[in-house]
C-alpha cells in the first residue's frame, strides 16, 4: 500500500514542481491533471502558487510520513537486524535501494516546493531525538537518511544554516549516548549525513576539519561496521574536498594532510588491514591534489613509511632465510603491505612511481621466491596443495604485486618510455616463464591482465616482446581452457582481452609469428566466438573483426595469403554461431563480422581467389559467386525445412545490403525467425535495440535530473574540486 501511495505522491509533487516552472494553469481541471500539459483553452485559471497553497497542508503531512518511513540508503553499513541487534550489513537489498530512490526523489520535490517547511520539520524531529521524547535507533536512522537524501535541494545559505544545527546536534548526541550500539547508530548517521554534503564541507573548513577528526575518532569504535563506514566516508570526503586538505588554511601551522600523515599510525591502530587500505586510499586522494612534485613525493614517503618499515624488515629476514616465507603470518603481512601500495597507488596516480621504485626490485625478487616455494610444494604434494591456506597466501603476494604494476601503468599518464625501459623487462623476466611452467591451478589470471594493460598503454613499444608473450602466456592458457567452455572463467576472459589488445596495438607482431603459432591464434579466435558466455563470444567476434580489417589494409601479398587460407573457415564458423539459438546474444557482432566479410568480397577488395580454380567447373567463377554458392550450400544442409528459393533470396539479400548495416541486420533477423530455429523468446535478436533504448532512457533521465538541484547525488556528480 505504501509503495502505491508513494507512486501517487511522486506524480503529484513532480507535477506541482513542474507547474512552478510555468506561469499558470489555464483551466481549473488542471487541479486533477497533476502536471499534465496546458490545453490552451484559456479562461479562468489557477496560478501555480495558488495550487501549491491548496496542497500545502497535505504536503506537510506527506513530509512527516516520508521522513518517518524513509528507506535505508546503500551507503549505510550499520543496520538493525530482526533480533534488534546493531550489525554490519554485508548484502545489499535491491528492493530497499529501489524504495529509497523513489522516496529520495519525492523528498527532493517536497523540499523544492517548501524548503522552509522541510527545514522546520527536520529540526523539530531532531529536537525530539535530543530530548529523548522520540529517541530510538529506527527514528534517528530514518530522519538522518531523509536529511542526507535532500542534499543540494536547498539554497547554499539555507543548507549551511540547517546543517550547522544538525551536525552540532548529532555530535552532541554522540557524546550523550552510552553503549556500543547507541554510539554505533549515532556515528553511522553522522557519517552518512556529512558524506552527502560535500558542498557545505568545502565552504566551511572548520566544519570539514571537525568532521575529519570525528571520523578518525570513529575509526577506534568497537563496532566493525562503524570503522568500515568511517573509512568509506573519509574516502568520499577526500575525493570531493582534497584541495582543502592540501592547502595551508588560515590559523593552521601546516596543511592538514601533513598532520593526518604524521598521526596515521595512531589513527589506524584499531583498524583491520582492509580498513587501513581504505584509509591510505583516502590519503592518497589528498596527496594527488599536491601539484608540486617534490612536496608530493615527501607526502607519499610519509604515508607509506609504516608499511615500508614492515616491508624492509620482512624482506631483510627473507633474504637471510627464505624459509620464513613458509610462515603464514609473515606471508599475510607482506600481502597486506602490497595491498596498501595498490590502494594508495590508484588514488595518488603517476606520482606514486617514487614508492614503486623503492620496492620494485625486492617485490619481483619476492615474486620469484614464493613462486619457487609454490612449485616445490606442488612437486612434493600434488596440485591439490594450491588450495592450502599457506599456498593461497603466497599466491596473493604474486597477485598483489601484479595488481600494483597494473594499477600504476593505468595511471602513468604518458610515462611510457620509462615504464618500457625500467619496469617491463624485469617484470616479464619474473612472470612469463613462471606462468608457463606452473601447473594450471597455480597460474594467476592477473599475469594476463597486467600484460594486457602494459600492451594497451605501451602499444608499439611491446612489438618485440609479443613472440615470447605468445609462447609463454597464450598457448599455455589456451591449453587450459580448450577442453570446454566453462573451466577457468577468469583466465578465459583475460586471455581474450590480451589477444584483442595485441591485435589492436601490436598487429604487426602477429605477422612475424611462426605459421603454427599463427594458425593456433586464428583457431583460438574462432573457438572464442563459439562460447555461449556472451563476454567471451563478443571478444572473439571483436578480435575477428579487428583482424579482418587489419589484414585488409596490410600489404597485398600478406592479406591475400591470409584470406586464401582462413576466409572460408571464418565465414563457415560465423554462419554456424549465427544460426545457433544458443549464441543469439552476440547477434549484432555476428552480423557485423558477416557484413564486413561479404562487403570485402562484393567490393573486390579481396583480389586473390578464395576458391581452387582447378576444381571449379565454371570458367567464369569469381569470389562473389563462390561465396554465394558456399553460403547457399551451407544453409541448405543446415535448414532442410527451407526451400531453395528462400535460401537464394536470403543470400542475395546479404550481398545487396552488405554496406547498409541496419538493413543487413534486419534481413538476417527476419531469416532466422523464418527458419523457426529461433522459435520462442527472440529478445536477444533485438538486444541492440533494447540496450540502445535503455541507454537513451537513462541519458534522458540524467539530463532531466541535472536540471533539478539535488536530484543527482553528490557521489554521482563530476568532481569540480
Amino acid at each position: 500500500m505504501f509503495k502505491v501511495c508513494l507512486e501517487y505522491w511522486n506524480v503529484l509533487v513532480r507535477g506541482l514542481y513542474e507547474d512552478g516552472r510555468n506561469s499558470s494553469f489555464n483551466t481549473p481541471s488542471a487541479l486533477l491533471n497533476l502536471g499534465s500539459a496546458n490545453n490552451g483553452s484559456g479562461g479562468n485559471g489557477l496560478s501555480a502558487d495558488l495550487r501549491r497553497q491548496m496542497y500545502s497542508t497535505t504536503l506537510t503531512g506527506v513530509r512527516y510520513v516520508m521522513i518517518s518511513r524513509m528507506a535505508r540508503p546503500e551507503e549505510v553499513l550499520v543496520v538493525e537486524n530482526d533480533e534488534g541487534e546493531i550489525v554490519r550489513e554485508f548484502i545489499k537489498e535491491t528492493d530497499t535501494i529501489t524504495l529509497y530512490k523513489a522516496q529520495r526523489e519525492c523528498l527532493i520535490y517536497l523540499t523544492h516546493l517548501d524548503p522552509k517547511d522541510m527545514e522546520e520539520i527536520m529540526i523539530e524531529k531532531l529536537g525530539r531525538q535530543m530530548d529523548g521524547s522520540e529517541w530510538s535507533w529506527s527514528n534517528l536512522n530514518k530522519l538522518c537518511w531523509a536529511i542526507g537524501s535532500i542534499s543540494g535541494s536547498m539554497s547554499e545559505d539555507q543548507e549551511r544554516k540547517v546543517l550547522v544545527l544538525i551536525i552540532k546536534d548529532l555530535l552532541s548526541l554522540c557524546e550523550l549516548k552510552r553503549g556500543k550500539d547507541n554510539k554505533a547508530v549515532v556515528a553511522s548517521n553522522i557519517m552518512y549525513v556529512v558524506g552527502q554534503y560535500p558542498r557545505f564541507l568545502k565552504a566551511h573548513w572548520k566544519f570539514l576539519k571537525t568532521v575529519a577528526n570525528k571520523l578518525f575518532e570513529f575509526m577506534h569504535e568497537l563496532h566493525e561496521g562503524v570503522r568500515d563506514m568511517a573509512c568509506d566516508t573519509f574516502v568520499t570526503i577526500a575525493q570531493k574536498c582534497r584541495r582543502h586538505f592540501i592547502a595551508q588554511q588560515p590559523g593552521e601551522p601546516c596543511p592538514f594532510v601533513e598532520e593526518i600523515i604524521a598521526t596515521a599510525p595512531s589513527i589506524t591502530s584499531d583498524l583491520e588491514p582492509q580498513q587501513v587500505n581504505r584509509f591510505c586510499e583516502a590519503v592518497g586522494y589528498l596527496i594527488s591534489a599536491q601539484l608540486n612534485t617534490q612536496a608530493q613525493t615527501q607526502l607519499i614517503e610519509g604515508l607509506m613509511r609504516p608499511s615500508n618499515d614492515v616491508w624492509d624488515r620482512l624482506v631483510q629476514q627473507a633474504s637471510g632465510n627464505i624459509n620464513i616465507l613458509e610462515d603464514l603470518n609473515i606471508v599475510k603481512q607482506l600481502g597486506n603491505v602490497l595491498r596498501t601500495n595498490v590502494s594508495a597507488c590508484g588514488a595518488v596516480g603517476k606520482g606514486f612511481i617514487s614508492q614503486i621504485g623503492r620496492i620494485y626490485i625486492d617485490m619481483l625478487g619476492l615474486y620469484r621466491a614464493v613462486s619457487e616455494i609454490i612449485s616445490s610444494c606442488v612437486a612434493r604434494d600434488g596440485e591439490s596443495v594450491t588450495r592450502h591456506a599457506n599456498v593461497r597466501a603466497m599466491r596473493s603476494i604474486k597477485k598483489e604485486a601484479l595488481r600494483l604494476v597494473d594499477t600504476y601503468v593505468k595511471h602513468c599518464d604518458g610515462e611510457i618510455a620509462a615504464i618500457n625501459e625500467n619496469m617491463v623487462p624485469p617484470l616479464l623476466e619474473a612472470v612469463l616463464a613462471d606462468y608457463a611452467q606452473n601447473v594450471p591451478p597455480a597460474r594467476d589470471a592477473e599475469v594476463l591482465k597486467t600484460v594486457a594493460t602494459i600492451t594497451n598503454v605501451l602499444g608499439g613499444l611491446m612489438t618485440d616482446k609479443i613472440p615470447i608473450i605468445f609462447e609463454s602466456l597464450f598457448e599455455s592458457t589456451m591449453n587450459m581452457i580448450k577442453q570446454d567452455f566453462t573451466e577457468y572463467p577468469e583466465h578465459r576472459l583475460a586471455v581474450y582481452h590480451l589477444l584483442r589488445t595485441i591485435n589492436q596495438k601490436c598487429f604487426n607482431a602477429t605477422l612475424n609469428l611462426p605459421p603454427t603459432q599463427f594458425q593456433f591464434m586464428v583457431m583460438s579466435i574462432m573457438w572464442g566466438f563459439k562460447h555461449t558466455l556472451r563476454d567471451v563470444a563478443d571478444l572473439g567476434l571483436t578480435i575477428a573483426l579487428d583482424m579482418i580489417n587489419n589484414f585488409n589494409i596490410s600489404d597485398r601479398a600478406i592479406s591475400d595469403a591470409f584470406f586464401q587460407t582462413y576466409f572460408v573457415d571464418l565465414l563457415n564458423e560465423i554462419i554456424v554461431v549465427l544460426t545457433d539459438n544458443d549464441h543469439k546474444s552476440s547477434f549484432r557482432l555476428q552480423c557485423m563480422v558477416l557484413a564486413r566479410m561479404i562487403h570485402l568480397v562484393e567490393s573486390n577488395q579481396i583480389t586473390a581467389p578464395l576458391f581452387d580454380a582447378s576444381l571449379s567447373d565454371n570458367t567464369n567463377m569469381n569470389n562473389s559467386l563462390f561465396i554465394r554458392r558456399s553460403l547457399a550450400n551451407l544453409l541448405t544442409s543446415a535448414f532442410a525445412n527451407l526451400s531453395q528459393r528462400q535460401i537464394e533470396v536470403f543470400v542475395e539479400g546479404l550481398f545487396n545490403f552488405n554496406d547498409d548495416f541496419e538493413k543487413f541486420r534486419n534481413h538476417v533477423r527476419d531469416f532466422l525467425i523464418q527458419t523457426k530455429e529461433f522459435a520462442g523468446d527472440n529478445a536477444d535478436l533485438y538486444l541492440e535495440e533494447t540496450e540502445n533504448e535503455i541507454q537513451k532512457t537513462k541519458l534522458k533521465e540524467k539530463e532531466l535530473a541535472m536540471q533539478i538541484p539535488g536530484m543527482v547525488k553528490p557521489s554521482d556528480m563530476e568532481e569540480d574540486d
